[in-house]
């Protein structure tokens, strides 16, 4: 089967932003498919700013390790694009349809790579939330 990929899926995959892992992360989101195999751990640390005096929690970084395939990575390095330096209230609300917008389409047969970054994401934040008892 040929997949055909946008030149932002390819670009992504050849050359993915913020890969690695954050040491000592203030969330950990760690999501994986059995069916097609692909594994994604999602890293954030956190950072606090005032803004008119109150406090905000935002994506201070952001990194990725993914085991799988081009659309994958692809989804995995659009993902902390989209998270890093908003605030978690923000980062929330990303979507698997914002990741696919984002990277110009993925086919049919991949789609579901892209709900493994939406996930991975939320439950990065999750993770941070409960280990700083935040309510939700």
């Amino acid at each position: 089967m040929t997949l055909n990929y946008s030149k932002k899926v390819m670009e992504n995959f050849l050359h993915p932003r913020n890969m690695g892992k954050i040491e000592n992360a203030d969330g950990v989101g760690k999501v994986g498919n059995s069916v097609c195999g692909d594994i994604l751990n999602l890293y954030i640390k956190v950072g606090k700013k005032k803004i008119r005096g109150k406090l905000i929690e935002y994506i201070k970084d952001i990194k990725f390790q993914t085991l799988g395939c081009g659309a994958a990575i692809a989804v995995s390095s659009m993902i902390t694009q989209l998270a890093k330096g908003k605030t978690l209230e923000e980062a929330e609300k990303i979507s698997n349809k914002d990741i696919v917008h984002e990277l110009e389409g993925l086919p049919p047969v991949k789609y579901h790579c892209s709900l493994l970054g939406a996930d991975a994401l939320h439950l990065a934040i999750k993770d941070y939330l409960s280990k700083n008892k935040h309510e939700k």
